[in-house]
């Protein structure tokens, strides 16, 4: 089992950045990747950035590119979302989420190949 714990969401104008963080712990050695989603009210959940755990390979949304950052610290088992130039359609919940077995690095972006996941942090960007 991996248990994720996310924090650091909240509100801020448009333009403003925030840093989120996810603490993974219990049975994160065996893991192949993590990743960040977000579900906004009526939509369904989408990848925001997804990274390998060991060779460190990167997946980014194109709604993202350029203004978010995802890193992890293997040493303190966790995962980093660094945003910037924030807008209000990035107003979501954000979820980190652990997937266990590679699947290929075109599996980062399918929520469905993920094991483990978050509770949610909120992110409210006003305008």
């Amino acid at each position: 089992q991996v248990q994720l714990v996310e924090s650091g969401g909240g509100l801020v104008q448009a333009g403003d950045s925030l840093r989120l963080s996810c603490a993974a712990s219990g049975r994160t050695f065996s893991s192949y990747a993590m990743g960040w989603f977000r579900q906004a009210p009526g939509k369904e959940r989408e990848v925001v950035a997804a990274i390998t755990w060991n060779d460190g390979n990167i997946y980014y949304a194109d709604s993202v590119k350029g203004r978010f950052t995802i890193s992890r610290d293997n040493a303190k088992n966790t995962l980093y979302l660094r945003m910037n130039s924030l807008k209000a359609e990035d107003t979501a919940v954000y979820y980190c989420a652990v997937m266990r077995v590679s699947w290929g690095y075109e599996s980062l972006r399918l929520a469905g190949m993920y094991d483990y996941w978050g509770q949610g942090t909120q992110v409210t960007v006003s305008s």
